[in-house]
């Protein structure tokens, strides 16, 4: 007879202990400790990008100018004596739906007829034309509250920034505002928001208007003659305006001048 076998499990309930084992156990907390610290700082870091980021976008897609309409205004010396050519340009502008707050001040005009390019800012901007370190860049002579004053002062004078003499009428354009029910748009502080309309004036006087000494444009006196913006706004002229604000889209504005001005005296332009 075979004896009978008896196989024993060997059981091993005894687990390691040592410095060693702490060691390496205290090195392996650390290390998720570490890794764990560095998630959190770039997730918070890549999520106060994204924030910025997207906040960014937003407003460059929603803060949003609107060209409503555009005249025409022809300089004249009496009723029957007038200007060959459009000598200034009324923009109604506004605010398209959402946008964000526009400060005018920050605006950018670009205007041409084809053969002259004029870039123009707010008569109140203090720094564009500006030497380095300096203030004394708005439009001469810039009324901070009197919008009929700085019309005129953009048709007919000049300003000196540093010793340099520049002319107004392609330098610079100024409002007023045509609705404000907020009280929040003024001369030093044209800020566009919700709801706001404002009117945009541009010079476009030619050297012939200037030539012929005309009195008026529109209500405005010009003594002298409006000044040469160096644009000639002729009959079938095409002419591209481009409203560049701060942050946001480009607004442009295309049209082509009659091809007869007529007898009128201000003439429909856009739309």
């Amino acid at each position: 007879m075979k004896a009978n076998r008896k196989n024993n499990l060997y059981g091993d309930n005894e687990a390691q202990v040592g410095i060693g084992t702490l060691i390496i156990f205290i090195a392996m907390v650390l290390v998720a400790a570490v890794a764990a610290a560095v998630l959190i700082q770039t997730s918070g870091t890549l999520q106060q990008k994204a924030q910025s980021t997207g906040k960014q976008a937003t407003q460059e897609v929603s803060s949003n100018l609107m060209v409503k309409s555009i005249e025409g205004v022809r300089a004249k010396s009496s009723a029957v004596a007038l200007s060959a050519t459009i000598d200034l340009l009324k923009l109604k502008v506004a605010l398209n739906v959402g946008s964000s707050p526009v400060d005018v001040n920050q605006v950018v005009v670009s205007i041409t007829d084809g053969t002259t390019a004029n870039n123009l800012v707010y008569a109140g901007n203090a720094k564009s034309y500006a030497s380095t370190g300096a203030s004394d860049g708005a439009m001469g002579s810039f009324s901070s509250t009197d919008a009929a004053a700085n019309l005129q002062t953009l048709l007919i004078a000049t300003t000196n920034i540093d010793g340099n003499v520049i002319d107004n009428s392609n330098h610079y354009f100024t409002v007023d505002r045509v609705r404000d029910e907020d009280s929040s748009f003024s001369q030093s502080n044209p800020v566009m928001n919700t709801g706001d309309m404002i009117l945009l004036c541009i010079s476009t006087a030619s050297a012939s208007a200037d030539a012929a000494n005309y009195a008026n444009v529109g209500t405005t006196t010009t003594a002298g003659g409006p000044q040469d913006s160096g644009l000639n706004l002729v009959p079938r002229t095409v002419v591209n305006i481009i409203l560049t604000p701060e942050s946001g889209v480009s607004t442009n504005a295309d049209f082509v001048t009659p091809s007869s001005y007529g007898v009128k005296e201000t003439v429909q332009l856009y739309p």
